[in-house]
């Protein structure tokens, strides 16, 4: 069995590539590619040298070139989909493709232990309809407990483990590939997530994604101003070394986070 790796945060493909690896050692991960284009192109290309399509494709939605949904629309896509993201309102349209499950950002072995019971279970099946029932997906989804939040991590200083509180954190972001965040005192640390499962971890009344790589929390917005491209420019505090640019189609809803 193979599978193609559609993911554009490098920490998120390795972190899916070591579960698999553990998971299922049998798997062989034959490609990785990070937006719809480049995805479309590496099925195109081993098609004309009559290769066959992977059995597998974990493919996250929201890509850096858009919604992976497009790649459904440019190419036959002959294998079956495994959807991979932080956004749970996609679960029907996910559905509509040929799609056997929809796991939620950070990935959990076990939720990906089952997804792979699921796929083998049904091969030798026609996939072109959903496995299972999308009213039981929104149960899931859904569900009945209340939603938690992270309330701290645990991050190295040195030889040291500290635990820090998020109330004091005053924003994430990425830098070379790789997350951090900083605290309402200016220290800074290294946290082992991408920002897409950081956004997922924390409780969006507190933290906002202003962008692809930055989230802050209304304490450490000390200015806004608008930007070119109806975009917004943010003084933080602590520093920002950075532009903190609020993105054009997130404008309206910070406006509204920040007035709460």
């Amino acid at each position: 069995m193979n599978a193609l790796i559609v993911e554009d945060e490098e920490l998120a493909v390795r972190k899916l590539q070591k579960l698999l690896h553990d998971v299922s050692p049998a798997l062989s991960v034959v490609g990785v590619t990070a937006s719809i284009e480049d995805t479309v192109n590496w099925l195109e290309s081993h098609r004309a040298t009559g290769q066959p399509d992977p059995d597998l494709i974990f493919l996250d939605i929201e890509l850096a070139d858009g919604q992976s949904f497009e790649i459904f629309e440019r190419t036959p896509v002959r294998s079956t989909v495994i959807f991979t993201t932080s956004y749970d309102e996609y679960a029907l349209q996910a559905f509509k493709v040929n799609s056997i499950d929809y796991l939620l950002k950070p990935v959990q072995r076990e939720d990906l232990q089952r997804s792979l019971q699921k796929y083998e279970d049904l091969r030798g099946q026609s996939v072109e309809q959903p496995a299972f029932k999308i009213e039981k997906l929104l149960q899931q989804l859904q569900g009945n407990t209340p939603r938690t939040y992270r309330q701290r991590f645990l991050v190295r200083q040195g030889q040291r483990m500290l635990s820090v509180e998020v109330s004091d954190i005053a924003y994430f972001f990425t830098d070379e590939r790789y997350s951090f965040f900083t605290m309402h005192s200016g220290q800074k640390f290294l946290v082992d997530y991408t920002l897409d499962e950081l956004a997922d971890a924390l409780d969006p009344s507190r933290f906002f994604r202003i962008n692809r790589g930055v989230l802050v929390t209304h304490q450490a917005v000390e200015q806004m101003q608008p930007y070119f491209g109806n975009r917004l420019a943010l003084s933080l505090r602590p520093v920002f070394e950075k532009e903190a640019l609020v993105s054009r189609e997130k404008v309206s809803d910070f406006k509204q986070w920040m007035g709460k």
